[in-house]
């Protein structure tokens, strides 16, 4: 070995012989310039530093168990080339002191504030922990943020979660197993036996960015999914752990998150490649600069090395695809899902006099006698829940009782309220929301003061709860994540994986801010990306919330009261609907289509079967009512692991066997909603019937005939089936009585919904022919220069309308058409010497919005109907006659019913040619299958949890049909709200705060 630079690998032996560095110790080997010395842990741990190995250079890095002191003595002894610096690496042990240098240097970090303690749970005065914050020298932090021990060497790093996203705590550690991270439903205060710091929780998109580097130049990047989404591992056979640090990229920043991290490295030859030739770089340069550090054309350890195959995308994701006989690729997905499977929604109002319950709006509202207060979280729930616990009567009064009926009637109410807020056991700002209104004002004056001050005396309070996302609805959600991954996307399931996990799927998914839809979101997102665990990790990652996008009617109230006015004329009256202005071709022009013509002899019907099943229920709920009689009112209200209900797997076998309602919902509140039903539906006194119930009806009764069909109640099938008969007339034409009104109403409902889908398919066009171009120049220069492709920076700049700019917490939304030069981000892609794909150009853009009914009505009426908008007269319709009349028969977009989106490019033809980009249109009418059917043999599982099956996609197009881009935009740019309409920048509070909640 006489002449050979010697190099000394003083590193423990599991660092020595981890995969990475055998392959890069190889290497250095194959140049055959080298002696590898491996010291082994015997010598390192018990050999004094004069009997180590000598050696020109040294590689020595810190692990568990590692004497860095020894290491530093023989650096000093021997004076070796030091590949690491030794004395910086205790630098490593203390967090606190990475992120001051990392300040000192410029280098980005999260937001963050340290907290100090001497002794462990020491009271410090500026720390302050609340339900959804933590303020540390009154920098506050709100959920979810992040909590490091200062100690670098401990790894339990945890995330707190907000209530609004069902709270909890993720731990993440060093790798056990296949895991890396573990979720704590329970767990919502912070730790207190140390020091910590708290930093803001950076949204990544469930994606975290693991650098690798050698020397001061050169650094090797992987994408990884985030501990934070599942905590599950992936391992792959050609890379094990090799030291790196962490980024988190965030609206086109990136920020140093950790630094002396080990993760598992995936397809990282290109990292054993380069390590190997810059370490011998570094090592010839110190030891041997008369030697040549040239790399050779063929490097010595690829020359028997047979070349790998390279693997085509049609069989890993998003391909190249066949379609009319011509090339096409698919750059779009862009879908709007409707919520899965929920509980009823109820709402309780009632005016309240009572000193404890004016006092509480007072202490919300700040003090302020004649402005409303919204109660949503835990401690103000309690609150409440306390109050009205002081309040409810220990007796009912009796027949022969001189209570009048209003009082009766006022303390039934708060019974009610006092039982939704004890629903379960546990509280969420998700699914339950109080808002108190003062009605009545008095002045009063100020104890030992002159002056008067005012003070409410009567307010409305407004109980919202129910509409909670349920075990169905999950499965139904996650089932169809699935089904999006193994059938939207070209190719077998994996791909969108591969794409995925390659950064070429550009995922983005916006939910509405009602929880139901929130909690479908993440789990939809949870099939389409194959993750396990809870949903509240997932919804916090990769779910941001827009409520001004998809949430509410307030747009079209006016119309829609209209409608419904016209709608209920149509109906009392006894005409028949579905004539006027219609004709057998188009029956979809006429007035009321869908309604029966036997409508208004079904209402009494109606009436009738919800006054039986109402007593039945309220048979069911009188012994509950008196057990819960002899309750103390000073029960406090029992734990409850919210998280664990929201991803429950199972429904409630306990609660049916007993012959309870299924869900936490009791005979009491069950009892009030068909009760409110009764009372709503029709006025005896006035004797009119009030038709906007009858969704309520139908709606009620099928939740019942799915999870409640072991109570046996008697003509709850009649019900339903005179209900839905009612309903599906009834329900879309709530949105337009004729398809010139549903127009008006769709477009106003879903007017920027549709303005961000227009700017979704314009900035993918915008890529999807920048990539082209910068494909063609480089094709057009390859002979005059064959490397210059592969050796650039791969990467390309162009105008992003930062659609994709919004941040679920902690920033503001930015002006979508803003063209600021913040705006102009760069796109990195694969390196295509190392990609292993055909074309690692292709980039795929996911776009998803979950919201309620009304949005999924709204935008398919648009689509049916733009054409008839005068400025588009003479247009054909963007949807085919085929289309048009299952349209028309099709009465219900239920739970998960969606429209998808896909945008092709075909590549054999021009890039100005109105061809080049082609939109095929589907949709789902969602679980339309009603609980009375039998014949469920495909599915038996599936009925067994009381789960109904998702519909098939439909096409919108006949299917040899060509629908440009082109075409699609003239025709919805009417009826969508315009970039520089959209709503200016917001500054946030906390998580989701975009959404109002604050």
């Amino acid at each position: 070995m006489e002449g050979k630079i010697r190099i000394g690998v003083c590193v423990m032996e599991k660092k020595v012989f981890s995969a990475p560095m055998v392959q890069i110790l190889e290497r250095l080997e194959a140049f055959g310039e080298f002696e590898i010395v491996k010291f082994g842990d015997k010598v390192i741990l018990e050999h004094p530093v004069e009997s180590w190995p000598i050696c020109d250079c040294l590689i020595a890095f810190y692990s568990t168990g590692y004497p860095l002191e020894k290491a530093e003595a023989y650096a000093a002894l021997r004076k070796p080339f030091l590949v690491n610096e030794l004395k910086q690496q205790h630098l490593l042990h203390d967090r606190r002191e990475v992120y001051e240098r990392l300040k000192k240097f410029g280098v980005p970090v999260p937001r963050y504030a340290l907290v100090d303690r001497e002794v462990p749970n020491q009271r410090l005065d500026y720390f302050i922990e609340e339900e959804d914050f933590a303020e540390v020298h009154g920098n506050r932090f709100w959920k979810p943020f992040v909590e490091k021990p200062v100690d670098g060497d401990n790894h339990s790093i945890m995330i707190y979660y907000p209530s609004s996203a069902g709270g909890g705590m993720k731990e993440l550690f060093r790798k056990v197993g296949n895991r890396s991270s573990e979720f704590h439903p329970e767990v919502r205060r912070v730790r207190r036996g140390g020091s910590y710091i708290y930093e803001e929780f950076l949204p990544t998109g469930g994606t975290d960015v693991k650098v690798y580097t050698v020397g001061p130049e050169y650094a090797h990047a992987e994408a990884r999914k985030s501990p934070v989404v599942d905590g599950v591992v992936m391992r792959n056979p050609d890379g094990k752990e090799v030291c790196g640090f962490d980024l988190l990229r965030c609206e086109g920043r990136s920020y140093v998150c950790d630094v002396n991290g080990w993760s598992f490295v995936k397809n990282s030859h290109k990292y054993y490649d380069d390590a190997a030739c810059l370490l011998r770089k570094m090592f010839l340069e110190a030891k041997a600069p008369h030697i040549s550090s040239t790399i050779p054309p063929i490097l010595p350890w690829k020359s028997h090395e047979a070349v790998p195959p390279s693997e085509g995308l049609t069989r890993a994701g998003s391909g190249i695809i066949d379609t009319f006989g011509q090339s096409e690729e698919l750059r779009c997905v862009i879908a709007v899902i409707r919520h899965g499977d929920r509980t009823p929604k109820q709402k309780v109002k009632l005016k309240v006099t009572e000193e404890k319950l004016l006092n509480l709006m007072l202490k919300y509202n700040g003090g302020r006698p004649r402005c409303e207060t919204k109660l949503k979280s835990a401690v103000q729930l309690q609150d409440l829940l306390d109050a009205t616990r002081a309040l409810v009567p220990r007796n009912r009064p009796g027949r022969g009782s001189d209570s009048e009926a209003e009082d009766m009637e006022h303390a039934e109410k708060l019974r009610q309220v006092k039982a939704v807020l004890e629903e379960g056991g546990h509280f969420s700002g998700i699914y339950r929301k109080v808002q108190l209104k003062p009605l009545k004002w008095i002045k009063v004056a100020k104890i030992n003061h002159e002056e008067e001050e005012e003070r409410p005396v009567e307010a409305l309070m407004v109980l919202k709860y129910g509409g909670v996302l349920t075990h169905a609805g999950r499965k139904q959600a996650e089932e169809l994540g699935r089904y999006f991954r193994n059938n939207m996307y070209p190719g077998e399931g994996t791909g969108l994986l591969r794409l995925h996990s390659t950064y070429r799927h550009d995922l983005k998914i916006y939910s509405s801010d009602e929880g139901r839809v929130q909690m479908s979101a993440a789990a939809f997102a949870k099939g389409l990306l194959d993750l396990e665990g809870q949903l509240t990790p997932i919804l916090v990652s990769l779910v941001s919330k827009d409520s001004s996008m998809l949430d509410g009617l307030e747009n079209a109230s006016v119309e829609m009261d209209e409608a419904k006015a016209r709608l209920n004329e149509i109906i009392t009256s006894g005409a028949k609907a579905g004539h006027c202005n219609g004709s057998s071709e188009l029956p979809w022009m006429a007035d009321g289509v869908g309604l029966p013509s036997s409508a208004y002899e079904l209402l009494p019907r109606l009436v009738e079967l919800t006054k039986k099943v109402t007593e039945q229920v309220k048979l069911l709920a009188k012994d509950e009512d008196e057990k819960l009689m002899d309750i103390s009112g000073d029960d406090v209200n029992p734990s409850y692991d919210q998280a664990k209900a929201l991803g429950k797997t199972t429904f409630d076998v306990d609660r049916i066997a007993a012959g309870l309602p299924c869900g936490s919902e009791g005979f009491l509140l069950m009892f009030a909603r068909w009760r409110k039903l009764e009372r709503d539906l029709y006025n005896e006194r006035k004797e009119r019937f009030d038709i906007t119930q009858i969704p309520d009806v139908y709606d009620s009764c099928k939740y019942d005939l799915l999870h409640n069909a072991h109570l046996n109640l008697e003509g709850l099938d009649e019900l339903f089936k005179v209900a839905q008969l009612l309903a599906d007339g009834v329900i879309p034409n709530e949105y337009g009585i004729n398809p010139k009104q549903k127009l008006k109403i769709g477009s106003k409902i879903a007017r920027r919904l549709l303005g961000k889908i227009l700017i979704d398919l314009r900035n993918t066009r915008e890529e999807a022919i920048s990539v082209a171009e910068l494909k063609n120049n480089q094709d057009q220069d390859s002979k005059s220069n064959s490397s210059e492709w592969e050796d650039k920076d791969y990467h390309l700049k162009h105008p992003r309308k930062n659609e994709d700019g919004r941040r679920s917490s902690n920033t503001s939304d930015k002006s979508i058409d803003q063209e600021d030069d913040d705006e102009k981000e760069t796109q990195y892609r694969l390196d295509p010497k190392y990609a292993n794909v055909k074309t690692p150009d292709r980039h795929v853009r996911t776009r998803l919005y979950f919201t309620s009914e009304s949005h999924i009505h709204s935008m398919m009426n648009v689509l049916r109907y733009c054409n008839l908008d005068e400025l588009l007269e003479g247009e054909e319709s963007l949807l085919s006659n085929n289309a048009l009349q299952r349209l028309c028969r099709t009465k219900e977009l239920d739970y998960m019913s969606y429209i998808v989106l896909r945008m092709f490019e075909n590549i054999e033809v021009d890039l100005d040619d109105p061809n080049r980009f082609r939109i095929e249109l589907t949709f789902s009418r969602g679980a339309d299958r009603s609980p009375l059917e039998k014949s469920r043999c495909e599915t038996p599982s599936l009925h067994q949890e009381h789960i109904l099956p998702i519909m098939g996609p439909e096409r919108l197009q006949e299917a040899r049909s060509s629908l440009t881009l082109e075409k699609m935009e003239r025709m919805l740019r009417p009826f969508a709200m315009p970039p520089e309409d959209f709503p200016p920048p917001t500054i946030p509070q906390g998580y989701f705060a975009n959404g109002g909640d604050r």
